[in-house]
């Protein structure tokens, strides 16, 4: 069964890959430097960045420095500078040792940068990897680099890539009363943008405190429109190592606020998930600290029950526009001790965005039934959201 399933995979890609007409690779906006160049010229420049801001196989900062530009200061998000620190560690501002630049950390007690750290930048330049979730947390540091730059009248310029779940939007829309740094704006959990047409819709829905509006200039990627099935040359972050577990990170992130390990602690970061108490699965896991990936991982030490996700993944790039509440449906229900299911920490409502949702799991309802709830909301978004498309969208 398992190899019949493996071999269906297997002709659907190809399939999938004979089928679709050939299309140029996107070039991303860091590439096009014949565009920003010149709005640098005898700035103070900073770069909000990290170890996906490449520009081919040279860091942005270094060919920003090597084409003469004045860049001051650095500033990173969660995961580090290098993208070397595990979801939720706390980051120090600390020294570029290559370049003897400040780093200065957004994640942690500073996540917006202060009007002393911005007080010499003429110009923010943001050029980081997202992957099109609500509680990935980089479209937060965007957030409040955009409010500090309008705060502090300096103009930001936001160097686009290519969003890898960009192809469609899915999901219950955030109620503004479950607000975190996981969740800021009133989207769903899959929103189908880049970051630069995510920065865009910062600006003008007034989504910065008080409304305000940075100096925004996007500079816009060639070759990308949201049919695109991308796949990243460098892992966004420690736990989102390869495509598989990119394209399954919206239907499986939401189990970070119950007890159910996704994998962290082993080499399958979000393709897999269990529990020592599931009473579901034929994949076993045993979770252990893993230096600057999970170095506490939940379940550490206990081998868990539960399923691989691979197969699902790659059938899902080529036949499916959503994400999944099957799973975290399917869990619940298989586990014993259900009022432990949740965390007590209510980190579950923050990922969801609403208290609705847990609601609707413990009641019993079916995916198609929750779906049905949130579907206005949604439709709603889709129509503000496409105000701010700078691509070819996919409908």
């Amino acid at each position: 069964m398992k190899n019949s399933i493996k071999n269906l995979v297997f002709v659907l890609i190809l399939f999938i890959t004979i089928a679709t007409p050939t299309m140029a690779q996107p070039v991303v906006g860091a590439a096009l430097m014949d565009e920003y160049l010149p709005l640098l010229k005898e700035q103070r420049v900073a770069v909000c960045g990290n170890h996906t801001s490449m520009v081919g196989n040279t860091h942005l900062v270094d060919t920003l420095l090597a084409s003469g530009v004045n860049v001051t200061t650095i500033f990173c998000p969660e995961h580090g500078f290098r993208g070397d620190a595990e979801a939720g560690a706390t980051i120090q501002s600390s020294t570029d040792t290559k370049t003897g630049l400040p780093i200065i950390s957004l994640y942690g007690k500073n996540k917006k940068p202060t009007a002393e750290q911005m007080a010499d930048i003429d110009v923010l330049i943001f050029d980081i990897q997202d992957v099109g979730c609500r509680f990935y947390t980089y479209i937060s540091t965007l957030h409040y680099v955009m409010e500090a730059a309008a705060e502090n009248d300096v103009a930001v310029i936001i160097l686009d890539r290519p969003n890898p779940n960009g192809y469609f939007v899915d999901g219950p829309v955030l109620d503004t009363n479950y607000r975190s740094f996981v969740g800021m704006h009133p989207i769903p959990v899959v929103h189908g943008m880049t970051i630069g047409e995510y920065g865009s819709m910062l600006n003008g829905e007034g989504w910065l405190a008080n409304g305000t509006q940075c100096a925004l200039n996007v500079v816009k990627m060639q070759n990308y429109d949201h049919t695109m099935r991308y796949e990243l040359p460098i892992a966004p972050s420690p736990n989102l190592q390869n495509s598989v577990a990119i394209y399954l990170y919206p239907s499986l992130c939401l189990f970070e606020g119950t007890v159910i390990s996704v994998g962290r602690g082993t080499d399958r970061p979000f393709e897999v998930f269990g529990h020592p108490d599931l009473k579901a699965g034929d994949y076993r896991f045993t979770p252990h600290p893993i230096k600057g990936v999970s170095e506490n991982p939940p379940m550490n030490g206990r081998e868990c029950r539960g399923f691989e996700m691979t197969d699902y993944a790659l059938a899902m790039l080529g036949s499916q526009n959503s994400f999944s509440l099957r799973y975290i449906i399917a869990a619940y229900q298989n586990f014993p001790q259900k009022d432990q299911f949740f965390l007590k920490n209510g980190f579950f409502n923050k990922l969801a965005g609403n208290n609705k949702l847990r609601k609707q799991i413990e009641a019993g309802k079916s995916e198609e039934e929750i779906r049905a709830t949130w579907q206005r909301d949604l439709d709603r978004f889709k129509t503000i959201r496409k105000q701010y498309l700078l691509y070819p969208d996919f409908e």
